[in-house]
């Protein structure tokens, strides 16, 4: 595994494109879909990892069962033996995606426990550094950085800085939206049983989002409203993209939204996975996709989920347009997704799904070998 002080520089600041026939700027980072083939990840890591403290942006998502986890709780340790357990799945594949020819990278380890402040609120800890899907945008050759809606992950990019400038000295771009204040007004508590927009626990008093809430294929980006990205959120990315990417904003019948990828997923051109749960009807832009139903979850009742849903097992990782990373227990969607062509290559992951995410979450894609394209 390669760290993150081992970045090459570029041989040379410019490589011919065969497709294109011109001369291009050669950047390590290069990312326009989820399906191109995989060529670099940043792959996160669980040390620290620390249950943060109670506020209603984290109830307007968490499972009931697990509130009082977190009013109780808020600033300690997740369970010892579970983070052990996710740490070893998320090693695991790690040697998974570097036999597949993938090269992987890893945040530093950065301690959640300790407590930090703004001039305008204070938090007991972080979160962690599993997720690095939620922090950061990959678009083309630009790494974006997400203002993220819950003040327990203010400084959780600080775990990439070193990994994002390195791929900057390297030739790729870095940008970071604004950061947010997340000041009381940034909440609405009311947002229960609120319709519109007020039923979101964020408000629209600045840009929002977190990464994951935004899927892409080629020059459209499709992204949805939820509890912690807003219409200002979106309408930034779609200002800061302008000109060769257009951004569409989705909406789904999901009671708790957050993140878009265990609802809405892109497999390859063609080919959309959707929550049969939460997607009434597809949109008109993908009339002629092939669309795959997922299958009920396989995720035990019992099993603890401090933080998502058990569809959570939608939540697969394309190394091209047709290997897939599964979890290993999911298996009536490994006979749906090989019945239609796809190898799927069954992993285990089902201790770190306890943390809010699976194969997508966990990973950040840098660079897959493929162009910009319009798929619609």
């Amino acid at each position: 595994m390669t760290t993150n002080t081992e970045i090459p520089r570029a041989v040379a600041d410019h490589e011919f494109h065969r497709s294109s026939g011109v001369l291009k700027q050669w950047s390590p980072v290069s990312s326009y879909n989820e399906w191109d083939p995989l060529e670099e990840v940043i792959v996160g890591v669980l040390d620290h990892a620390t249950i943060p403290s109670f506020h209603p942006a984290l109830e307007a998502t968490m499972p009931d069962r697990h509130v009082e986890l977190f009013k109780t709780r808020g600033g300690k340790p997740f369970p010892s033996e579970l983070i052990a357990a996710g740490q070893r799945e998320l090693d695991a594949l790690c040697r998974v995606l570097e036999a597949e020819g993938v090269i992987v990278r890893r945040p530093e380890p950065v301690d959640c426990s300790r407590g930090f402040a703004t001039p305008d609120w204070a938090e007991c800890g972080g979160l962690y550094s599993a997720m690095p899907r939620d922090v950061a945008l990959v678009v083309g050759s630009e790494i974006i950085e997400a203002p993220m809606a819950w003040r327990s992950r203010y400084f959780e990019i600080h775990a990439y800085r070193s990994l994002f400038r390195h791929y900057f000295e390297s030739g790729g771009r870095w940008a970071a939206a604004p950061r947010p204040v997340l000041s009381d007004a940034s909440y609405n508590p009311e947002y229960e049983g609120a319709e519109g927009d007020d039923r979101f626990v964020g408000t629209n008093v600045e840009p929002t989002f977190d990464a994951a809430d935004f899927v892409r294929c080629g020059r459209d980006i499709f992204a949805q409203r939820s509890h912690v990205t807003n219409h200002l959120g979106i309408e930034w990315l779609r200002r800061h993209l302008r000109g060769e990417y257009r951004v569409h904003e989705l909406s789904f019948n999901d009671p708790s939204p957050m993140h878009i990828d265990a609802t809405f997923v892109p497999l390859a051109p063609g080919k959309l996975l959707i929550n049969p749960e939460r997607v009434a009807k597809i949109p008109d832009v993908f009339r002629g996709w092939e669309v795959l139903v997922a299958p009920r979850p396989c995720i035990p009742e019992e099993h603890p989920m401090f933080m998502s849903s058990r569809w959570v097992s939608m939540n697969i990782l394309m190394l091209d347009h047709e290997r897939v990373l599964v979890e290993r227990g999911e298996k009536p969607l490994i006979e749906l997704l090989r019945s239609r062509r796809f190898t799927p290559i069954p992993c285990d992951f089902r201790h770190f799904n306890s943390f809010g995410g699976s194969f997508h979450c966990a990973t950040l894609d840098v660079r897959r070998r493929g162009e910009l394209h319009s798929y619609f």
